[in-house]
């Protein structure tokens, strides 16, 4: 296979693979990064899960507010074995490195918390201490054999377009996210489910809803059979942050420089931003699916 990289628009270092017999395009990052590597299809068995978290608030308040006016929702698709044998041991190693802690009382990684120093994060008020973490948690992140997918809500674009109309920003935000995480599994033949943080009862019985409707019925631009298709389970999981699910602790890391290095990629938003937010961006930068990034509208 002829292969020449093809930049692709909006965003700076997003490429295509192209084979310049065919002109058959593939994702660069998908095929560099996840366990698909060029002109090789995933088996009809491997099983993916979408560990799935938030940035910002799913109300419509307070949206000249620049730090309100985007819901970004995040998910990093990870192979079940590989992330039971190497992902999730090496997360917990990690933690318990710069962390020392009990298993019987876990430490749960929660970017607020890191950012405010709280609870066992004290230690990083050590200049050094901060320092390795975050040189090793970039590194966890750049190494990690994930697929990330992560679409950002305009909340007020949206509710300036449709008025009455707007549609639940977490629960609209959840089918922009199906819809190409669905079309990744699709793809390479391959199944996986997804998991999203519990918030709240009433909370997660009208996500799981939202959910349900979606592998039931389909979207206004694809149909239920390919959901049913590609996701295995007709029901959304929910875990509480504090139950140590190593996935949803990524991403609860992951959302919130991803949500603005979609917003920076597309021009929404200028300005510095913090360097460590730079670094992970950097360092998940390139695994992103090819239909990965999307701002509405």
């Amino acid at each position: 296979m002829n292969l020449k990289k093809r930049p692709l628009a909006c965003f700076p270092g997003a490429e295509l693979l192209v084979d310049t017999k065919t002109d058959t395009k593939t994702s660069f990052r998908a095929a560099t990064e996840s366990s698909c590597a060029p002109g090789q299809e995933i088996a009809h068995d491997v099983r993916f899960r979408l560990y799935v978290d938030e940035s910002g608030d799913h109300t419509y308040k307070d949206l000249d507010n620049e730090r309100r006016r985007y819901l970004g929702l995040t998910g990093i698709a990870v192979e079940c074995d590989y992330y039971r044998q190497e992902f999730q041991p090496e997360l917990e190693a990690l933690k318990q490195q710069h962390f020392p802690h009990s298993t019987d009382d876990p430490v749960i990684l929660h970017r607020e918390d890191i950012y405010n120093r709280r609870h066992a994060f004290g230690v990083l008020e050590d200049p050094a201490k901060n320092a390795a973490w975050e040189d090793d948690v970039v590194d966890f992140t750049q190494n990690a054999r994930i697929l990330l997918f992560t679409v950002v809500l305009d909340k007020k674009r949206h509710v300036e377009k449709y008025g009455t109309r707007a549609r639940h920003p977490y629960h609209y935000s959840l089918t922009l996210l199906l819809e190409r995480y669905k079309g990744y599994l699709l793809r390479y033949g391959a199944a996986g489910d997804v998991l999203a943080e519990a918030r709240g009862k009433a909370e997660d019985r009208e996500l799981s809803k939202a959910y349900r409707e979606i592998w039931t019925n389909g979207t206004y631009y694809e149909h239920a059979a390919g959901f049913q298709r590609a996701l295995s389970s007709r029901e959304l999981k929910l875990k509480r942050k504090e139950q140590n699910v190593a996935g949803l602790q990524l991403a609860d890391l992951i959302a919130h420089p991803s949500k603005f290095d979609v917003l920076y990629g597309c021009g929404r938003m200028t300005g510095p931003r913090s360097l460590f937010s730079e670094r992970m961006a950097d360092a998940f930068g390139r695994k992103y699916d090819l239909y990965g990034r999307k701002v509405f509208p």
